[in-house]
């Protein structure tokens, strides 16, 4: 079995992210999507809140399961019998961020890290842009995958 995971803080989980767990699911058998803790970082929906906005976005699709872990990405994957990360790239910066991040995971660990360049029309979409909108009441239901609600 082919499985991958998909880590990130999903914070929250937007088009971006949803495009690339489907496109990933087209040459994997399955996709953990792993939500990181990390105690640094402020976000906006606490885990179990993301954990079950995502569980709930792809509740009628097995291949996809939902877990937070707080330990190095390159544990979780094992933890999880992982063979493969998989990253969506928005942009330049994200693809030199990116690849010190997989050159290190295959030395640690020997997991590959697969990139998928974001689509086009997404690029400019992320978490932070949406918090942010959240932040001024504004709507961000154009920003996140269909069926999403944040309440």
């Amino acid at each position: 079995m082919r499985r991958a995971i998909f880590p990130g803080t999903f914070d929250p989980f937007t088009i971006g992210h949803y495009s690339v767990v489907k496109r990933a699911l087209t040459f994997m058998d399955e996709v953990v999507i792993g939500i990181g803790i990390n105690e640094n970082k402020k976000t906006w929906f606490p885990t179990e809140k993301r954990v079950e906005m995502i569980e709930k976005l792809f509740a009628d699709d097995p291949r996809v399961k939902v877990d937070a872990y707080d330990c190095l990405t390159i544990d979780f994957a094992r933890a999880k019998e992982a063979q493969f990360i998989v990253r969506g790239i928005r942009t330049v910066h994200d693809f030199e961020y990116e690849e010190t991040i997989a050159d290190i995971n295959r030395k640690l660990a020997g997991i590959e890290t697969i990139l998928l360049f974001t689509e086009p029309e997404l690029t400019s979409i992320s978490s932070t842009i949406v918090r942010e909108l959240l932040q001024f009441g504004k709507d961000v239901t154009p920003f996140l995958p269909e069926g999403m609600k944040i309440d």
